[in-house]
């Protein structure tokens, strides 16, 4: 009797398995967040799967409900297809996107990517988007923007996707400081500069040093900018420009920068104070 209440009002058995099965996520989502501490990435990867798994179990068990009046399109059934790839031809592509992520592993949640031109913390991922917490990258402050941009995944193939959650502790900061060209020993000044950030990362050396070897036996790559440089160059309308690169905390690489500003300015306004007098 139940099963033919099931085949015979098929519209009945559909709302009840969607209704079950957003019961039953739901439930484990809740137990999930009990159970987690804040900032758990581990809970949101299993929230991220329990949403994923559900809708997969919905859409095949639509398609095993109404399979027997499917089968009534079977002549039909390539025509249809074609009208169907051409129309949904953004989301198959969405849905090829989230297979090749699979695969490859390239992220997962919680971790920082680099999706297109696109920076930010993987929050969600599904078959047809990914969503990120912006973070201000290019620009070098390493902070959420507040934004959150949603990603087709078909970005995932036709863009290069690039992992940088080794970046969410330690970052090779690098930023420039310009002046015009005055009456000072440009070798002096970058010596100074050099002092200053040597001081400034002397406290976290030894533990960057450490991080900085997980990097690179896991990344299989050779950090060669560890140890703090400054580079003289000038720039293309004749200014002097001290380029400045630093291993250092992500929390710390704008606190640093800003206190290496501010020591060369004296610095430099100093100096040029006394050439002038001369």
């Amino acid at each position: 009797m139940i099963y033919e209440l099931i085949s015979e009002n098929k519209l009945i058995s559909s709302l009840a398995l969607i209704l079950i099965c957003y019961l039953v996520r739901m439930g484990l989502i809740a137990a999930l967040r009990r159970t987690s501490q804040d900032e758990d990435d581990n809970s949101k990867r299993w929230i991220n799967s329990v949403k994923n798994f559900s809708s997969l179990i919905i859409a095949v068990g639509l398609i095993i409900i109404w399979l027997s009046e499917l089968r009534h399109f079977a002549l039909s059934i390539a025509a249809f297809v074609v009208a169907l790839v051409i129309a949904l031809r953004e989301f198959i592509q969405c849905i090829m996107g989230s297979f090749y992520q699979a695969t490859t592993r390239a992220f997962s949640v919680g971790d920082w990517v680099r999706i297109g031109p696109f920076y930010g913390e993987v929050a969600r991922s599904d078959w047809l988007s990914t969503t990120l917490l912006e973070v201000d990258i290019e620009k070098g402050t390493y902070d959420y923007t507040g934004k959150t941009l949603t990603i087709p995944n078909h970005l995932l193939v036709t863009h290069t996707v690039q992992n940088l959650n080794f970046m969410r502790r330690y970052v090779l900061h690098s930023f420039a400081i310009v002046r015009d060209a005055e009456n000072i020993n440009l070798f002096e000044a970058r010596q100074f500069i050099l002092a200053k950030v040597e001081e400034y990362c002397a406290p976290f050396q030894e533990v960057a040093k450490r991080y900085a070897h997980i990097i690179e036996k896991r990344m299989g790559l050779h950090l060669s900018t560890l140890k703090p440089s400054v580079r003289i160059t000038t720039s293309d309308i004749g200014k002097n420009v001290f380029t400045v690169a630093l291993f250092c905390p992500t929390q710390e690489a704008v606190n640093i920068e800003q206190m290496i500003y501010a020591d060369f300015m004296s610095y430099w306004y100093k100096h040029a104070n006394e050439a002038s007098k001369d």
